[in-house]
């Protein structure tokens, strides 16, 4: 299976193939990918010769099969990058007869994103056999804030678990925001290498004392007096937290506080293994745990359904303030 880093790794050891395929549902590797060969095949020089980036909207897979079969004007290669190829899935399978004898010194790359190649039809087959097709698949959103850490890692930073998850809730599973956001800490923060949850609130706006995170925290310990201070929070900037995101959030947290009820093994990293979450996070696991019964719990998902309803306008013209209050009030009252 193909990696962004197992296809740059190959193309930096001349191991280039003359039809790379990235298809999927999570744009940042597709691009990741394509802005790599956009900066490291054709030479400086020679792009205004032998690189094109066309559009899906543009052309069609006749026009693209011309282009490809023309040889290099200046360099060795000829680049074409396919941008939003998606555009092209009513006849993509055109393309069947070009790959069966392709132009060696031409390089295809097309950006097919949030689609997928039919698995069962030909040209799939032909691509995956001969030449690079890459799936891009979306991170699952529990797994973005290890994914964070490592991103920062690799170029020398740090990033504690409570930044990382405020990072996650601000700007969800949308990887090229997360990194736009990195990259904008990494030019503020100069000599700094450990990002933290107070440069978080600093630089990026995200309050480290009302959001979902410290809500999670006060529910789990009975805190009914910082969790009402938090939704009040909530409710005055309904654009940044919307309560429809905050039960979802409770739902997910509570789904795994109830996995925590069955299990007998006290070893934090296999129980922070098990119901997927960082081991720096049990605690507040395992007070709700202590807190909330498994019954109590089965109530709260009703409550929570009942709220969510609500939210969307059934059976309830409430306001944010009003149903976060009625939550509350209901989720403490045991």
């Amino acid at each position: 299976m193909h990696t962004v880093q197992s296809i740059i790794n190959d193309v930096k050891s001349g191991k280039i193939s003359p039809i790379y395929f990235l298809m999927g549902d999570e744009p940042y590797f597709i691009d990741q990918i394509s802005t790599f060969f956009e900066s490291n095949i054709v030479p400086v020089s020679s792009r205004g010769f032998d690189q094109t980036i066309i559009y899906g909207k543009d052309t069609n897979v006749d026009m693209l099969v011309s282009m490809a079969k023309r040889f290099p004007m200046v360099s060795d290669l000829q680049l074409i990058i396919i941008k939003e190829a998606q555009n092209l899935s009513r006849t993509i399978e055109q393309l069947l007869i070009y790959s069966k004898n392709p132009q060696v010194t031409s390089i295809l790359v097309f950006c097919y994103k949030y689609k997928l190649l039919d698995k069962r039809k030909a040209l799939y087959k032909s691509l995956s056999k001969d030449f690079v097709v890459f799936e891009s698949k979306r991170i699952y959103e529990s797994k973005i804030p290890s994914w964070i850490s490592n991103q920062l890692l690799s170029t020398g930073f740090e990033i504690t678990p409570k930044a990382s998850y405020l990072l996650c809730e601000y700007l969800g599973n949308d990887l090229t925001k997360i990194m736009n956001e990195l990259e904008k800490l990494r030019l503020i923060l100069n000599d700094v290498t450990v990002i933290t949850d107070e440069l978080i609130e600093v630089n990026i706006g995200i309050s480290k004392d009302f959001n979902n995170f410290e809500l999670l925290s006060a529910i789990s310990n009975n805190n009914y007096k910082k969790a009402y201070q938090i939704v009040c929070y909530f409710s005055k900037n309904p654009s940044k937290h919307s309560i429809i995101l905050t039960i979802s959030v409770l739902y997910s947290f509570f789904v795994k506080v109830m996995k925590l009820h069955t299990f007998s093994s006290q070893d934090p990293k296999t129980v922070a293994n098990k119901i997927g979450v960082n081991p720096y996070f049990l605690k507040d696991y395992n007070a709700a745990k202590n807190n909330f019964s498994m019954r109590q719990i089965s109530r709260i998902f009703e409550i929570l359904r009942d709220i969510d309803m609500k939210s969307k306008g059934v059976g309830s013209n409430s306001v944010s303030k009003d149903l976060y209050n009625e939550l509350l009030i209901k989720i403490f009252d045991k």
